[in-house]
């Protein structure tokens, strides 16, 4: 569990028809976020509709990975290649629970 309050960072999403390089850029996403200062988890999943949740220590983690260049590319391949539609909100947790 993580300690609250932390942020998360969602990201919905419909892909076009054709999304070559996509699982590439993905992952080098991925392993990149993992490496941000403030990065806390991910979580992610994928059919019609895509839904991704990160989860930063700050709002500023967020920002610094926002304009990082590499995902600047990747956001920008993102509108230009592989998006129909996306939405991104980001909410701050202050509370969490789990059943195991």
């Amino acid at each position: 569990m993580k300690r609250t309050p932390y942020y998360a960072v969602i990201f919905t999403s419909i892909q076009k028809e054709t999304i070559e390089g996509y699982l590439e850029m993905s992952d080098k996403m991925v392993r990149l976020a993992k490496q941000q200062p403030g990065y806390l988890g991910m979580d992610s999943a994928r059919n019609e509709f895509g839904i991704t949740v990160s989860y930063w220590e700050s709002l500023e983690a967020i920002k610094q990975w926002k304009q990082h260049t590499d995902h600047l590319l990747a956001q920008q391949k993102g509108r230009e290649m592989w998006y129909r539609w996306y939405n991104v909100k980001i909410c701050r947790v202050e509370h969490e629970y789990e059943f195991k």
